[in-house]
């Protein structure tokens, strides 16, 4: 991880390729930026070297690609057993995402995806299985994300 603090230069990147990643190219950025096409690819070359750019990801529309039933699965896990118990659950198939939480007894909420209940039953069973107390299961109808508002230099 980088221990230095990020400049404008890098909260401009970072804020642009939270924007759409893939739609924006290093010379957009760098004439939003009044930068040089290869000091922007150099700054995200460091960003990533530095931990902080960690990977880029597509959105994916499971309904559209038929997997119709999204769901959110609050889990609770003993306190030493988190950790392991969320990156164990990464391996059940249709999970997409872990989130371990700090506090509370509803401690990993896992996201799954399936085309059938039949699909999020077996994922239930499995993470229960695993050692995750599942407490609720909700169906996600949409998820709404935007950009991290500290690293727009405009708005600041």
């Amino acid at each position: 991880m980088s221990e230095e603090p990020l400049d404008d230069l890098d909260r401009t990147i970072i804020y642009c390729l939270q924007e759409d990643a893939r739609k924006t190219s290093a010379s957009e950025i760098a004439d939003k930026a009044g930068v040089s096409a290869s000091t922007v690819r150099n700054r995200i070359r460091n960003l990533e070297e530095g931990g902080i750019l960690t990977g880029y990801r597509p959105e994916v529309n499971y309904e559209a690609a038929s997997y119709q039933l999204q769901t959110l699965i609050v889990c609770t896990a003993p306190i030493p057993d988190r950790e392991a118990l969320a990156q164990r659950a990464l391996e059940v198939p249709g999970v997409v995402a872990v989130r371990e939480v700090m506090t509370g007894t509803e401690n990993v909420h896992v996201e799954a995806i399936g085309s059938d209940s039949d699909d999020l039953s077996r994922i239930g069973r499995d993470l229960d299985e695993l050692g995750l107390e599942v407490v609720d299961e909700d169906l996600i109808r949409n998820e709404y994300e935007r950009a991290f508002h500290g690293f727009d230099v405009d708005e600041l």
